[in-house]
């Protein structure tokens, strides 16, 4: 049986394609791409030539290797990983609140369209919300969920205890692998946005991705 005939990818096919009919009905632009390598296409061609990029700290998009791709063909970019100082890198984040693409990922997508993402600085979710002319979210099928209480759960229990091991942080969730509600000097669960709506219609892209990503 070939890949893309297993019954694992079968759901993937039909769960993406249900999926990004519910965000679409929230005003958002969406696609499903059965692979990885089509959502990387999918990605460069949402994104005008002429448009400065930055990106929020994104697993996803790093796997997919769109921020290489977009150096190569010459993109203008406000990139804060090539900041030699912390000054300059958090500048960098502040110019990236007014540049042509943003690119995320999401920590969860609940089935009927709504996306969830925590964050610790904020800079990520400010610019999902409002300032860059569009937001391009590419998601893997592992981070879609039932409901929304799902998805903020996800985000909570999963990525962000995730996130904090990867950080090399001291929170609870670092030693419990779960939220504790914790208000320590660690915290990356700062700000949590739902996005249910998106004003103007369109801004927000999303990719959702037939493999898993990120996490």
């Amino acid at each position: 049986m070939s890949e893309r005939n297993t019954p694992m990818k079968k759901r993937s096919d039909l769960m993406g394609e249900k999926v990004a009919e519910a965000i679409r009905r929230r005003h958002m632009e969406a696609w499903y791409c059965p692979t990885a390598a089509e959502a990387v296409e999918k990605i460069l061609e949402l994104i005008p030539q002429e448009h400065t990029v930055a990106w929020g700290g994104s697993e996803t998009m790093r796997e997919l290797g769109v921020q290489e791709k977009l150096k190569s063909r010459g993109q203008a970019l406000f990139d804060r990983d090539a900041a030699k100082t912390p000054e300059e890198r958090l500048e960098l984040m502040r110019q990236a609140m007014t540049c042509g693409t943003y690119l995320m990922s999401s920590n969860a997508v609940a089935e009927s369209g709504e996306l969830v993402n925590i964050d610790g600085t904020g800079n990520r979710v400010a610019a999902l919300a409002y300032g860059p002319e569009q937001v391009i979210v590419a998601v893997g099928v592992n981070k879609v969920v039932k409901s929304l209480e799902d998805a903020v759960r996800r985000a909570r229990n999963f990525a962000s205890p995730v996130n904090v091991q990867c950080f090399g942080l001291s929170t609870p969730c670092s030693r419990t692998g779960e939220c504790a509600d914790c208000t320590s000097d660690d915290c990356i669960c700062a700000q949590m946005i739902i996005t249910r709506f998106c004003r103007p219609a369109g801004r927000i892209k999303v990719v959702l991705v037939g493999e898993p990503l990120g996490f």
